[in-house]
């Protein structure tokens, strides 16, 4: 039998390839090309707290009976996942290595300890005893003690202290060296035109004797450790307890979690490293690979430009809206016709100042809002208790089960609660994944609606980063069913039937699965049939096999999928008329949007929900129809430019290589060219007044 499905774990390590890919790319600045190289760790170590836990799991409970999307059982796609990440860590640990000679040419240095001269060691000493010694507690480690859990995320430094001659003696130690507390990157004085910067671990390593000077050792060697946990949360069952509570404790098993991955320096020895592997019972199952000199690359996001402007990418500030302007009424505008804002070419501030603008008029009598994933210091929230106090009625839904935003969560509840608004912590058994915000007005005795529907959240940070897409509305086909979307979130039991949008888990696979089955029949009657998908992820079986059913029909279908894809193009007999590609560029492509020919109606959809099965089946998620003509026009350009990119686009393919687009048309960067159709819209919108 053809094997139909490519592993979605497999995938997913191909699309964070093709972050890899982005810090090997000579065309990207190279401080950008370092910060990928901090988002691809990030990337792999969410990957490991959450798939590789679950392979672990299925592979302990179904061993080698149960067989995968993609023809794996769990063992094999364990296998398999360490085979590509330690082949990946080769080609990581390569690129900075490169990278930071790069930076030589631009007179930029990042050293380490022994390399420092005679008035830089001066200023580490100092930058120690003020900043670093205050916070630094080294623990001992022994065969008589207990050994300390070691925290996710945090950075470790595995001390080996040892007496040469006829008193050779070892001692093992831990340092935590408190990232959360310390800047990663330290900017040493500059010498002329050579800027320097040395890295925390660095520091630590040039004052390890003062660290352990009560002791008496010959040497002193530090190498640097990093666990990552299983990040599943379990439950309590006990009735007597709040969901609130559950969440709480659940929170804190999460830090004791299983060990998923251990990473270690690859020049630590043998002797500490069997000792930390028996002392926390690793084995080799655990995922133990060996790195370089430094853990945790996520802090490289966050690498600071002490050079040029050039290192980094020119600034694409976001772009007024069209339409709305600063100092008039939003909620006027739209209900004048419909919107729709492109994050981040356009700015998420004009939601805000929608919320704003609710929040003090008197004739707003209610705002509902789902919230998944919030900023630390939201204004969206800050907003919404301001429109608390003035009297309107607020009604919060917020996920508490939004995952690693749990705790952050969980504080909004309580302060939102604190200032009187209603706050509903989700549906039983069901996460609620939408983005949705409903306005109710009085006007002339009559309840009149607006509504924003989004494809990513309500954060005003990730609006700067993540493509994302924001419809405002006052089509009352749209917000009369967003109105029943919030009664069903206030009484569960209440069932309601939708013709406009679509919920899952109620109708979204069936709803595109019978738009797929008309472009199925128009193609066997030989009419033109077409569809486009953008979306982050494509592994849900059915779904897949509707779209290989819809190429053997003739439905001509392209798909842009930014992250992990089952699906197999290009196969004859199987999907011959199915085209993917993938995009990454600066900015994260998020936004689902979903485009059918439909006989020459030309459907418009964007959406909250990828082609999962815990989108469709497991989550409730908002599907939007656009009615909008302008709107479709904007949508559909965004798709048509995307599919021409041959910059930043790779071909999807089952051999999952990562080709990048090649043709020999102008060149096209998708990304910058959707700003650059945005701003000339703007600009002629301006001409025009």
């Amino acid at each position: 039998m053809r094997k139909r499905f490519i592993n979605r774990e497999i995938s997913w390590l191909s699309f964070n390839e093709r972050v890899l890919q982005e810090a090997l790319d000579k065309s990207v600045p190279i401080l950008q090309r370092l910060r990928f190289l901090g988002i691809f760790s990030n990337n792999l170590d969410e990957f490991f707290r959450v798939r590789v836990a679950t392979m672990r799991r299925l592979a302990a409970i179904w061993g080698k009976e149960k067989i995968l999307l993609g023809h794996k059982t769990p063992k094999q796609v364990l296998d398999s996942i360490q085979k590509i990440v330690i082949n990946q860590q080769i080609t990581f640990e390569k690129t900075y290595n490169k990278l930071i000679e790069e930076l030589e040419d631009h007179n930029v240095f990042v050293i380490n300890e022994k390399q420092l001269t005679k008035e830089q060691a001066v200023f580490v000493d100092n930058y120690y005893n003020d900043k670093i010694r205050p916070v630094l507690v080294p623990i001992m480690l022994g065969q008589n003690r207990s050994f300390p859990e070691l925290k996710d995320k945090n950075i470790y430094f595995a001390v080996k202290l040892s007496n040469d001659g006829e008193n050779f003696t070892t001692q093992y130690a831990l340092l935590d060296l408190t990232t959360d507390i310390l800047s990663r990157f330290v900017i040493l004085p500059p010498n002329g035109k050579k800027k320097y910067i040395i890295i925390l671990d660095d520091i630590v390593r040039f004052c390890i004797n003062d660290v352990f000077s009560i002791f008496e050792y010959d040497n002193i060697e530090a190498y640097n450790i990093k666990i990552t946990r299983d990040a599943e949360m379990d439950l309590d069952d006990d009735i007597s307890k709040s969901f609130m509570e559950k969440m709480s404790l659940g929170l804190e098993q999460r830090k004791k979690g299983e060990p998923v991955r251990f990473v270690y320096d690859a020049q630590m020895p043998l002797d500490l490293l069997e000792f930390l592997k028996k002392q926390m019972d690793l084995d080799d199952e655990d995922n133990i690979i060996s790195g370089g000199r430094y853990h945790n690359f996520k802090d490289f996001i966050d690498f600071p430009n002490i050079g040029a402007k050039r290192l980094e990418n020119k600034p694409m500030p976001p772009l007024p809206a069209t339409y709305f302007k600063h100092n008039k009424s939003i909620l006027n505008e739209i209900r004048k016709r419909d919107h729709i804002l492109h994050y981040p070419y356009q700015s998420f501030s004009y939601f805000i100042e929608m919320l704003l603008e609710a929040a003090i008029d008197p004739q707003v009598e209610a705002i509902q809002i789902t919230l998944y994933r919030v900023a630390k210091k939201s204004m969206v929230i800050n907003t919404l208790m301001n429109a608390a106090r003035n009297g309107k009625k607020v009604v919060v839904l917020i996920e508490l089960q939004a995952r690693f935003d749990e705790e952050n969560n969980i504080k909004w509840s309580n302060r939102l609660q604190e200032n009187g608004i209603k706050v509903i912590h989700g549906i039983p058994g069901l996460k609620v994944h939408s983005k949705l915000c409903l306005i109710s007005r009085k006007e002339d005795k009559l309840l009149e609606h607006f509504a924003y529907i989004g494809t990513g959240n309500f954060q005003e940070s990730t609006a700067k980063l993540y493509c994302d897409e924001g419809l405002f509305t006052y089509d009352k086909r749209i917000t009369d069913e967003c109105v029943k979307v919030f009664e069903f979130f206030d009484k569960n039991y209440k069932q309601h039937v939708f013709e406009h949008i679509i919920l899952s888990p109620f109708r979204t696979r069936s709803h595109f699965t019978e738009l797929i089955d008309f472009e199925i029949k128009r193609a066997k009657q030989k009419k033109k049939a077409f569809l486009i998908v953008k979306m982050n992820s494509l592994v849900d079986k059915q779904m897949i096999d509707k779209l290989y059913d819809a190429s053997n029909a003739g439905v001509k279908i392209k798909l842009i999928i930014r992250g992990a894809c089952s699906i197999k193009p290009g196969i004859e007999g199987l999907s011959e008329n199915i085209e993917v590609i993938s995009i990454v560029d600066r900015f994260l492509e998020h936004s689902r949007i979903f485009y059918f020919y439909h006989a020459g109606q030309e459907l418009m959809y964007i959406s909250s929900a990828d082609w999962m099965g815990r989108n469709l089946d497991n989550r409730i998620e908002l599907t939007s129809p656009i009615y909008d003509e302008e709107i479709k026009k904007e949508l559909k350009h965004m798709l048509n430019v995307q599919l021409k990119d041959n910059i930043k686009a790779r071909m999807l393919d089952s051999k999952q290589v990562n080709n990048y687009v090649q043709n020999n048309k102008f060149k096209v960067r998708s990304q910058i060219a959707y700003y650059q159709y945005l701003k000339r819209k703007l600009n002629n919108a301006n001409t025009s007044e």
